[in-house]
């Protein structure tokens, strides 16, 4: 007598199927996940890295300024702060449509520092009124290449004590006359600046040597550091 067993061979081989299936669909996935961890730690520490040079470029914008109040205000300084030094990157007026970084592409009047010396190619849009601003020469410290522009915060060039060179100043205090130079000199409040008819003429005989001070200076700083990372860094001194 023969026993016939039903074979379960197909239905095995089907279940076997299956798992592989499985398997292969866990692989993948475990496979993208990996990517996408090893991505996101590149990620992190692309941008870790980028604000430390953006950190470490602005930090070393404080040597240029530096560099620009000796040029400018220094014991050994031989500038006339009343002319034009385009050599030294010194301006004796606001320039007050300056756009120090180029990504005011809206606007037609701005003018632009000629960075670089090659015309503002460095500008997103070729829209300007003038490239003509020209910057001091290139200072490098740790790596990082800084040049600067000092702005005497006057409407025109001269004394800032002829009739109608409008100066930014510190603004007029209890102990003299507003638009005269007559009065005690009087410390200025911080962080204030005045403009216009209501501002403050300090009496030469009040100061050192007779001369007039009391004028606010705008110094603007590009920073290449590593990586091509550009800071732009601006300073308002009073002198």
């Amino acid at each position: 007598m023969i026993n016939h067993w039903p074979s379960c061979r197909g239905h095995s081989t089907r279940e076997r199927g299956v798992s592989l299936l499985f398997a292969l669909l866990a692989l993948v996935a475990l496979s993208l996940a990996g990517v996408a961890l090893v991505r996101s730690v590149d990620t992190s520490a692309l941008v870790m890295g980028n604000l430390g040079f953006k950190q470490d470029a602005t930090a070393a914008a404080d040597k240029a300024t530096q560099a620009a109040i000796a040029t400018v205000f220094g014991p050994a300084s031989a500038i006339d702060r009343n002319v034009n030094n385009e050599a030294v990157g010194y301006y004796a007026i606001a320039h007050e449509s300056i756009d120090a970084t180029g990504q005011r592409t809206s606007e037609a009047s701005r003018e632009l520092i000629n960075w670089d010396l090659n015309s503002c190619a460095y500008a997103t849009n070729t829209a300007m009124a003038t490239c003509l601003v020209r910057p001091s020469d290139e200072i490098e410290f740790n790596g990082n290449k800084m040049r600067y522009v000092v702005f005497r915060l006057c409407s025109a060039t001269g004394a800032p004590g002829n009739a109608g060179n409008v100066c930014a100043r510190p603004k007029t205090v209890e102990g003299g006359s507003e638009g005269t130079d007559t009065g005690p000199a009087a410390a200025p409040k911080r962080g204030e600046i005045k403009t216009g008819s209501g501002k403050r003429l300090i009496s030469p005989g009040t100061v050192p040597g007779g001369a007039y001070q009391g004028v606010y200076y705008r110094i603007v700083v590009r920073v290449i550091g590593a990586r091509n990372t550009t800071s732009f860094v601006e300073t308002i001194v009073h002198q």
